[in-house]
């Protein structure tokens, strides 16, 4: 009697690499699926960033004279406005709480809620900023340990400003996961430039309006927030918005010329029309 893997070649070992295969497709298409992947993708950009943070400990002057560098060039240039902000959110408590608020709940809970809905509601929108969000990352992590960068909180004066998060509220650092609190990581402004990142998925995977409307308003007030609660220079956000700009550059370029490197990729990188 001829069995079905005879009549088709698949005789004793032989069959073994095309079963092998084929469970190693399944593992991936299962793992891709419900995003085990980007979990173990995202775990280890998560150790890279413990790395890095060691590395920059223990360079404090190193990262306040850097600190006073840039006040000193926002002032040449005219754009040393941390302290009026601040002034002004600060003349109400409701207004610091409100920074404080933003610049904690705004950073990683918000990512973790927006990439969720992008995972499993718009994908191809989801693949596209999460690339954007890797590559810029990879990109902060070279100034943060090559230039470790003091915030304004921690200058001196005349260049130093009040930490409104330890002096008014009980929103605070502590609040964030240990690991990701590094105290020299002022320059570039992830926080901002992540939260550009956000806002523009956001856009581009809907049209309803209030949403858009959250779209539009969320870099603005995290870009007031990191400011007012001295914990980056406007060069910080003009850079971190640079930066995700890039890395959204890169993804998208990544997303259009990929395939034609690795043709068997299926396409789920290109951005759906939004809807």
């Amino acid at each position: 009697m001829v069995t079905k893997g005879a009549a088709r070649g698949e005789v004793g070992p032989m069959a073994a690499p095309r079963t092998t295969i084929a469970v190693a497709l399944r593992s991936w298409r299962f793992c891709h699926r419900y995003g085990l992947w980007d979990l173990a993708v995202m775990g280890a950009a998560f150790a890279l960033y413990y790395w890095v943070r060691g590395l920059v400990e223990g360079r404090t002057t190193e990262a306040v004279s850097r600190g006073i560098d840039i006040a000193q060039v926002e002032r040449a240039l005219g754009l040393f406005w941390e302290k009026e902000l601040q002034a002004l959110v600060m003349s109400s408590h409701l207004l610091v709480e409100a920074a404080n608020a933003v610049y904690v709940y705004a950073h990683f809970p918000l990512i973790v809620v927006v990439g969720l809905w992008l995972f499993f509601w718009h994908r191809p929108v989801y693949a596209l900023y999460r690339n954007a969000f890797l590559v810029s990352g990879g990109i902060g992590l070279l100034f943060f340990t090559f230039l470790p960068t003091a915030p304004p909180r921690l200058l001196p004066w005349p260049y130093g400003l009040v930490d409104t998060m330890a002096a008014f509220s009980p929103v605070n650092y502590s609040m964030q996961p240990a690991g990701f609190v590094n105290q020299y990581a002022a320059l570039p402004s992830l926080h901002f430039g992540w939260n550009l990142l956000l806002a523009l998925a956001i856009w581009s995977a809907t049209r309803h309006p209030l949403l858009r409307a959250l779209a539009v308003a969320m870099p603005v007030a995290m870009g007031t927030a990191i400011v007012a609660t001295a914990n980056h220079y406007i060069l910080d956000l003009v850079l971190g918005a640079a930066v995700a700009m890039l890395g959204l550059g890169v993804a998208r370029a990544w997303a259009i010329h990929g395939r034609r490197l690795f043709p068997w990729r299926r396409p789920r990188g290109s951005v759906a029309p939004a809807r």
